[in-house]
């Protein structure tokens, strides 16, 4: 069997900084802003848009180090150092103390995230040796969009889909149409998956890969 694709992210000095164990789930986030026009006698008023804000990636991982039996502070503080001011990126100027944290991008795979700035991050030790060295901690991460681009908030590199999708990890003895059953109530819709995927022979499949599940096209009447 596969061994399972590791998640990770990498900076804008193309630094990777893998994960020990992938995130069991990723929310992201969007929001808009719109303002009302006094409307007078009427039950609700027009909308007008302003703008979009910056979406946001958030998830959890273990970083676990028990195995090894070494401090698992070397992968948190890696994780830490993204929150640190970098004179050495883009835009800084010494002159004027101007100098900002690096932005990332999240990696799993065929996805890939909006380039974003880690706008929190919570680090809890959970387990210790007898020596008082940690072995285990949790990280929650929150990724903010670091400026308007093309890309949306997750997106398959191959094939530039320009909507949201959820992401399926196959398992032994799965076909493409069982998925689209189960993702989209109707096995016939393989193909939108296969295509999304660049899957070529739908039955040369590897558990353990991860594929992406477009949206289902919406279809306008009249």
């Amino acid at each position: 069997m596969t061994a399972p694709i590791k998640a990770s992210l990498r900076t804008e000095q193309n630094k990777e900084i893998p994960f020990l164990f992938n995130p069991a789930e990723l929310t992201i986030s969007k929001a808009t802003t719109w303002q009302s026009k006094e409307s007078k006698g009427r039950n609700a008023p027009e909308l007008v848009f302003q703008a979009g804000q910056s979406g946001t990636l958030t998830f959890s991982i273990t970083l676990d180090t028990t195995a090894e039996g070494t401090d698992v502070s070397e992968h948190t503080t890696a994780l830490l150092e993204l929150l640190n001011v970098n004179p050495a990126l883009a835009g800084s100027d010494p002159k004027t103390n101007k100098a900002r944290p690096p932005w990332v991008e999240f990696h799993w795979g065929k996805l890939h995230s909006f380039k974003a700035v880690v706008e929190r991050l919570q680090i809890k030790f959970t387990y210790f040796a007898s020596s008082g060295m940690p072995l285990r901690a949790k990280a929650d991460l929150t990724l903010k969009q670091y400026k308007d681009e093309a890309e949306q908030p997750l997106q398959n590199p191959t094939s530039f889909t320009p909507t949201l999708h959820s992401v399926h990890r196959l398992v032994y003895g799965e076909t493409l149409d069982r998925v689209a059953a189960r993702h989209y109530a109707d096995p016939t819709r393989w193909r939108l998956i296969a295509e999304a995927n660049d899957i070529v022979d739908p039955f040369a499949l590897t558990p353990g890969d991860l594929l992406i599940i477009p949206e289902m096209p919406v279809r306008h009447r009249g």
